[in-house]
């Protein structure tokens, strides 16, 4: 997995992104935090995300009462959630990472969901995530000397914050002038260093470009064009050339396998694409979730590939995109249920098959999935939220009620997660007869959202037959 840029998302995550930042901006931290830890469930590469929730963490944390909430986080390094990402460390590090977005949404520099981010962004090939959390650690233990050279050797072969690596090196040769690991610790990155002042600093003033900096032209052209997210058709062939002839020397190289397939399936060759994938999955990735997911992606995109290529003016054209859209649905139910029984303990995957069992009728599974999901902290809401229009849908309108406002009651703030839950239970109310109480439910969005879906209808109607 690589690190992505925000110019790679998808229209949807962008969106959901760009709604982030502007909770952050006005000081929401609480629906922010929720809206970046989506983002970078289904992108945990996306560094710019990664940055912009851990502003928001600190903000939060650093506006925080004093007191009992603060000697309650404290305690977070012994919480059950850090027992829990420890053990999907190993098998699921993408899992692992969402756990401890988790804590320190509630306390920014825990040390322990720091480490738990770093040991699964190594996993997951994520450096400058890595980077990232080891400068909060630095900063909390600055005499810790493991932990300075860790963080210097990142920063020296991903980038992050130079000036802060080499003050904590400076500060600790002064006390052990003649320690051979601080020394060459100091080397790797004075020659970071070097290399950022003979060029890079530049980029940032418009004065200079990475050719400059490159000796190689052939190589830097290379590497701009790698980046890119959607190739030109020649770029992606070439690329796809260089790829299968270095496989020839490093066929075991899994980065590249993986960068190679992503090329075939945007190429539309998902045939290739796929066996690379299976490729990788015969190594030491069997494990791997992310893998399968991949996998699963790029046979619905092979799906989706298939209806765009029909004649829309063809006779039974939409007989055959029903065709192949029921067959596409057959396929994501199936496979999402064999990631399930694979990852039992994958509690995301749970709420996916959860919302595919929902979409396809099935609520007595539905429910089941999403009773277990809860106990994701990533999805526990939107759990309950299906939780409750799954009982609603069997006219269970009592246990509806009570997990919504079982919600609303863990939902701090008011966003539009929690707009959505009182709605819902007025919706619920008004199944059960109990008009007075539904309407009081759609009182209190439409004080602070007139124009949220048919609240000021319901409302206007409630005052006009007073």
């Amino acid at each position: 997995m690589a690190e992505k840029k925000l110019n790679e998302l998808p229209p949807d995550l962008r969106r959901l992104y760009t709604k982030a930042v502007e909770a952050a901006q006005r000081d929401n931290f609480d629906y922010a935090t929720t809206l970046f830890c989506q983002v970078l469930e289904r992108e945990p590469g996306l560094f710019e995300c990664r940055k912009a929730l851990r502003n928001a963490q600190t903000r939060r944390s650093a506006g925080a009462s004093t007191g009992f909430f603060k000697k309650m986080l404290s305690g977070a390094g012994s919480s059950p959630h850090i027992a829990k990402a420890k053990l999907s460390l190993h098998k699921n590090p993408a899992e692992a990472m969402a756990i401890a977005e988790q804590v320190l949404n509630g306390d920014a520099n825990n040390p322990f969901a720091h480490r738990i981010i770093v040991d699964a962004a190594h996993a997951l090939e994520l450096p400058q995530t890595a980077a990232l959390s080891l400068e909060t650690m630095v900063t909390l233990s600055p005499k810790d000397k493991a932990l300075v050279i860790e963080f210097a050797n990142a920063v020296a072969e991903s980038g992050g914050n130079a000036a802060l690596a080499e003050k904590a090196l400076n500060d600790l040769v002064r006390s052990m002038p003649y320690d051979p690991d601080l020394v060459q610790a100091q080397k790797n990155l004075s020659a970071h260093r070097t290399l950022d002042e003979g060029g890079y600093n530049e980029l940032e003033g418009g004065k200079g470009s990475f050719r400059d900096v490159l000796k190689n032209k052939e190589e830097s052209v290379s590497l701009e064009q790698e980046n890119r997210v959607q190739k030109s058709e020649d770029v992606a062939e070439r690329l796809i050339g260089e790829y299968e002839a270095r496989l020839q020397t490093e066929p075991d190289n899994l980065k590249l396998l993986r960068s190679l397939a992503e090329l075939y399936t945007q190429k539309n060759q998902f045939p290739q694409a796929l066996a690379l994938y299976e490729r990788i999955k015969q190594s030491d990735m069997a494990g791997d979730s992310a893998l399968d997911r991949a996998m699963a992606e790029t046979t619905v995109r092979q799906f989706d590939y298939q209806i765009a290529q029909l004649n829309p003016f063809e006779a039974g054209h939409a007989e055959k995109v029903a065709a192949i859209t029921a067959e596409k649905g057959n396929y994501q139910l199936a496979e999402c249920q064999k990631r399930a029984d694979k990852y039992p303990t994958d509690l995301a995957i749970r709420f996916e098959l959860g919302q595919m069992y929902f979409q396809a009728g099935k609520i007595g599974e539905a429910i089941a999935e999403f009773q277990k999901a809860q106990g994701n902290p990533n999805k526990r809401l939107a759990a309950m939220s299906f939780l409750a229009q799954c009982f609603a849908k069997r006219k269970m309108f009592d246990l509806a009620a009570r997990t919504l406002q079982n919600a609303i009651k863990e939902k701090p703030g008011f966003d539009e997660e929690k707009k959505d839950l009182i709605y819902q239970l007025g919706c619920v109310l008004e199944g059960m007869g109990k008009k007075e109480e539904a309407i009081e439910q759609f009182k209190i969005i439409y004080e602070s959202d007139i124009s949220y879906k048919d609240v000021a209808a319901k409302v206007d109607a409630y005052y006009a037959g007073q």
